[in-house]
């Protein structure tokens, strides 16, 4: 079996190791959707990952979900993110953007637009804006005509992340967002050919992926999927039949990577591991669940045939996560009321392991 810690071949890097630091939104960047100084701190702290994945990163401005998120849709959010890249580089680290289109998670207070979606169908739950969370609103269903230009939003934005000097960006198929919602059998009613039969659900994520490929390569694309999961209210009937014709799709492409998070049984999970000839990235347990990955669960995906295991909440609080893992060092916990808060405390203020004598 492989270590956590043998190094990996992803697209054209040579990863050290096969810790991945999962995206997780921290909503601090600052007006535009630019990226900040502490940003590139932040990240810099974590560059001994084998690979980082950002935040989510809005394509589009319709596209943006939270507040406070950052972008790749205009010129100065591409220079705003260079000293962030330089930043992991220069730390030695690899670093991917990834790319996050909300459809109907999103608010008109947030962009000062409709959200949009597949269907008219508001997501379940309220949706954060910035005076606070408000129910979420009913999308505008797009035209048929019109889904095709969403798909290339992740590739523009791929342009541009590349041009910020990131070395590939994920798709964010997962969790509810934009791919999800045409994924899904009750946010996505359609009768034309993005929705209906299996074929026809997994139609966007497949053209969204096409165009990212053609953009910037397939060494430079990714996409994270999370089967069955049921964020933001969206069911998905027929799993594995739904997961199995897109990750066969999918390999036609020949993408870096599919990013899987463990929001379906391991049956299922290790079933699509079979029907995926290249890199698994799993994250071994569902996000915001009760538990955080840890070297048990990392070293029993790896077991099971995964490539590399990304971790969430373990990077916001352990900047020298690997080094932790590595050594069997304890690790920080995490001030989950600083997540989304704003300001250095609770993301810059987390330190390295303090030896003693």
């Amino acid at each position: 079996m492989a270590s956590l810690f043998d190094n990996y071949r992803l697209g054209e890097l040579t990863v050290p190791n096969r810790v991945v630091m999962a995206p997780m939104t921290r909503v601090r960047a600052s007006a535009g959707g630019l990226a900040t100084s502490s940003m590139a701190t932040y990240y810099a702290q974590r560059a001994t990952a084998g690979l980082i994945v950002t935040e989510g990163v809005q394509p589009s401005l319709v596209g943006q979900s939270n507040p406070g998120t950052p972008g790749l849709h205009t010129d100065e959010q591409v220079t705003a993110w260079r000293p962030v890249t330089d930043a992991v580089h220069t730390n030695g680290g690899r670093i991917f953007a990834q790319l996050m289109h909300g459809g109907r998670v999103s608010h008109p207070d947030t962009t000062g637009m409709r959200p949009v979606g597949p269907s008219a169908v508001p997501a379940v739950g309220e949706v954060f804006t910035p005076t606070g969370p408000q129910p979420a609103p009913t999308p505008r269903a797009l035209d048929t005509a019109e889904v095709a230009e969403h798909a290339l939003s992740y590739a523009r934005a791929a342009r541009r992340a590349v041009d910020a000097g990131f070395d590939g960006v994920e798709l964010h198929g997962a969790n509810g967002y934009l791919i999800s919602q045409f994924l899904s059998s009750n946010a996505n009613l359609r009768t034309d050919r993005y929705g209906g039969s299996v074929t026809g659900r997994i139609r966007f994520a497949v053209e969204a992926v096409s165009v990212t490929v053609e953009a910037v390569g397939a060494a430079r694309t990714g996409i994270r999927l999370s089967p069955g999961g049921t964020f933001w209210g969206v069911e998905e009937r027929d799993i594995p039949e739904l997961y199995t014709a897109l990750l066969t799709e999918l390999a036609r492409l020949e993408p870096a990577y599919v990013h899987l998070e463990a929001t379906t049984d391991e049956s299922v999970l290790t079933g699509l591991r079979r029907v995926w000839p290249g890199t698994l990235i799993m994250n071994p347990v569902s996000p915001m669940g009760p538990k955080q990955t840890g070297r048990t669960e990392a070293d029993h995906w790896l077991g099971l045939g995964a490539d590399l295991i990304s971790f969430g909440r373990a990077f916001i609080a352990n900047p020298d996560l690997v080094e932790r893992l590595r050594t069997g060092l304890p690790l920080a916990p995490v001030d989950e009321a600083t997540y989304y808060r704003g300001g250095d405390a609770g993301y810059l203020t987390y330190p390295a392991y303090q030896y003693t004598a």
